[in-house]
């Protein structure tokens, strides 16, 4: 029998500061909850979501069997983080385009969609909007918090913002902040969707066009990212679409990797909001908790109470396993409490979302660990 999900949302009607000094109100957060809370709310984990995924982080919905959340095969009873031990939550952030108030919702203040409008959200604003969302569901402390990539981030950031209402934090295939690398492909794929004619700085809702090949070059040049090099030559190599030969043509598709990414692209274009993918690149950019510390990671570090899981996966190029042992480095130098897995993994940074069973394991035995201090407590 699949677990069941219930999406629901929260409204929240009091303003909401934001780190660029606007602020925002009237705003809701979709949410889904597995498991049961027990009786002393202790064993709440909060699952945060990477660019393109949601609060939809596990089971099915009754009426659609193929609706899997995105995190599906770590999350449900008797997986890894097991609902038969904990609730779990999953939630939508804000700008997201996938039910969360966003650039596609009415500005209270004028009475007209977003659009380019919405404020600059970023790591830190997406944790206070989940703050008050736990505040409303009565958790006053997690168990544990836990993402991957974007979602590891703010994982960590949980753990230096609100540090006593965080055990543990699980922070999966993740960075302190991005390098200059990582910002240059975020540029690059937000300057594909800012120059496409169909944009209409931003306000593309109001003309009834979505700049769909902007979207398309973006989620291209992400999918890059994501893979490894040794993924893409053992699914693609050089191989042509079936059936044809070279055309000799500097338009047509005729390589595999080609068709692949093509049909990425045109998948992404038709679900996900162009503004939310400027915002969302953007808050990644913006990210860097030792920034107020001069770049001094284990000062900025120095504030966490949780313990800590990390993990990384050897062929992720977007968030190197050196990133995640710059953590691991400065809470080890804090003297915090912390495990590292380096999973030899090929997949590339979308390991971090496969069926890799040490890695599957790791996080296992973790939780399981976790579920046997709440149970001594």
């Amino acid at each position: 029998m699949p677990l069941i999900a219930h999406p629901q949302s929260m409204p929240f009607s009091q303003p909401l500061p934001l780190q660029s000094g606007a602020a925002i109100r009237d705003y809701a957060l979709s949410y889904e909850t597995y498991g049961t809370l027990n009786a002393d709310k202790s064993n709440a984990v909060l699952i945060c979501h990477a660019l393109n995924a949601s609060h939809h982080v596990a089971g099915v919905y009754e009426d659609q069997p193929k609706s899997e959340g995105w995190w599906d095969n770590m999350i449900g009873p008797g997986k890894p983080v097991d609902t038969d031990r904990f609730f779990v939550i999953g939630v939508n952030n804000l700008g997201s385009c996938f039910g969360s108030t966003g650039p596609m919702h009415i500005n209270p203040d004028t009475g007209r969609v977003y659009g380019a409008d919405f404020p600059v959200v970023t790591v830190e604003d997406w944790v206070d909007a989940q703050a008050r969302l736990l505040d409303a569901l009565g958790i006053r402390q997690l168990a544990a918090v836990m993402g991957g990539s974007l979602g590891g981030m703010q994982a960590l950031c949980w753990s230096l913002r609100y540090p006593e209402r965080v055990r543990h934090a699980v922070v999966v295939a993740s960075a302190p902040n991005l390098n200059a690398e990582n910002i240059a492909f975020n540029e690059v794929a937000r300057r594909a969707i800012v120059t496409d004619p169909d944009f209409h700085g931003g306000h593309f809702y109001a003309q009834g066009v979505v700049p769909k090949r902007g979207l398309r070059i973006a989620r291209m040049i992400g999918h890059i990212t994501y893979l490894s090099d040794d993924v893409m030559n053992e699914k693609f190599g050089r191989q042509l679409r079936e059936g044809i030969d070279l055309k000799y043509s500097t338009q047509d598709v005729e390589f595999q990797i080609e068709s692949y990414l093509r049909y990425q692209g045109d998948k992404f274009s038709e679900y996900f909001d162009a503004n939310t993918y400027l915002l969302i690149t953007r808050a990644l950019d913006y990210f860097d908790p030792a920034r107020a510390h001069g770049g001094n990671l284990q000062q900025a570090l120095a504030q966490t109470q949780a313990k800590f899981l990390l993990v990384s996966f050897t062929t992720d190029w977007r968030f190197a396993p050196a990133r995640s042992r710059e953590i691991v480095q400065a809470l080890l130098d804090n003297k915090r409490a912390v495990s590292y897995a380096e999973i030899d993994a090929p997949h590339g940074h979308d390991a971090f979302l496969l069926d890799d069973a040490r890695y599957l394991n790791v996080v296992r035995a973790y939780f399981a660990r976790i579920a046997s201090e709440g149970a001594a407590a």
